[in-house]
């Protein structure tokens, strides 16, 4: 495939995705800037990433459940969750609890589409495995952001003392879930669609009652 048409497949997954739940927030759109700000920082952290997941495979190995759970999941999610934290928990924007949603949405689609562009030239590209990176890694960044940020929406705007519990549960949920994705993928071997199908199937049913979830409770509702 052209080098133009390999990088135009690879980044636009990313953007139509975020496009799509930058559009479902329903009673209180984020600044844009802000939300392809979010999106740069999601792209600047791979670098970082590669380089701590170096040093996890060299301390641990790289086996199958290193791979997916430590080096891949909790490495991925933790510099996600670190980012959101600091940059986007106390910010003044972050005044709805889907706005968590939309901005972990942001960085984890930059880190996923810059993660898909090397993908893309590090590999034989054909338009099957970009559609298939397309449907599976790049939308499973997008939902393991949508649980990351519905638990900082609920943290946030909670009215209950079990705060820290919440933003402990951000960092959980993506990371068990990323985890199992990968580790399909890793272990699995002709039969892996037949699992990693209804895996996906699962994430979007229980990723969009999330985000029904946290519309519903916006404050900006009428």
């Amino acid at each position: 495939m052209p080098i133009v048409s390999v990088l135009a497949a690879s980044i636009a997954p990313g953007i139509a995705l975020l496009a799509y739940f930058y559009l479902k927030d329903r009673y209180d759109t984020e600044p844009l800037p802000m939300v392809l700000k979010m999106f740069l920082i999601g792209v600047l952290i791979v670098l970082p990433i590669i380089i701590v997941q170096r040093g996890m495979i060299v301390l641990f190995g790289d086996s199958p459940f290193v791979s997916a759970f430590i080096s891949s999941a909790m490495v991925e999610e933790f510099f996600k969750w670190f980012v959101l934290y600091h940059l986007i928990y106390n910010h003044t924007e972050f005044d709805e609890p889907y706005d968590g949603i939309v901005y972990a949405v942001a960085v984890s689609l930059g880190f996923a589409t810059l993660e898909n562009v090397l993908y893309a030239f590090m590999q034989p590209a054909t338009f099957g495995t970009l559609m298939a990176r397309a449907l599976l890694p790049v939308s499973g960044h997008a939902l393991f952001g949508v649980y990351m940020g519905y638990a900082f929406g609920r943290a946030k705007f909670t009215k209950d003392n079990n705060v820290k519990s919440l933003l402990l549960l951000a960092f959980i949920f993506p990371v068990v879930w990323h985890g199992f994705f990968d580790y399909i993928m890793l272990t699995v071997s002709t039969t892996w669609i037949w699992l990693i199908v209804p895996f996906m199937f699962m994430l979007w049913f229980v990723g969009m009652r999330f985000v029904k979830r946290a519309n519903a409770v916006s404050p900006f509702r009428l």
